[in-house]
């Protein structure tokens, strides 16, 4: 699984970075992030795009998710 860290940046930063490893065919990413606005957004892309996300911790403001394809 490839995994993709995202801490401290800003949107749009999350997204495009996570699209570009989606882009590249992969079946499953983790991604490991900071901030709600920030989750959400690769959230929402996430499942624009076909995968299935799972958020696997969440503590303060980090998180992190493993997104899917379905």
């Amino acid at each position: 699984m490839d995994i993709l860290d995202v801490k401290g940046l800003s949107c749009p930063l999350p997204v495009t970075k996570t699209k570009k490893v989606l882009d590249s065919g992969v079946q499953e990413l983790q991604v490991i992030g900071t901030g709600n606005t920030a989750k959400q957004n690769v959230t929402r892309f996430a499942k624009s795009q076909g995968y299935e996300v799972q958020i696997i911790t969440e503590a303060d403001s980090e998180w992190t998710m493993v997104l899917t394809r379905s």
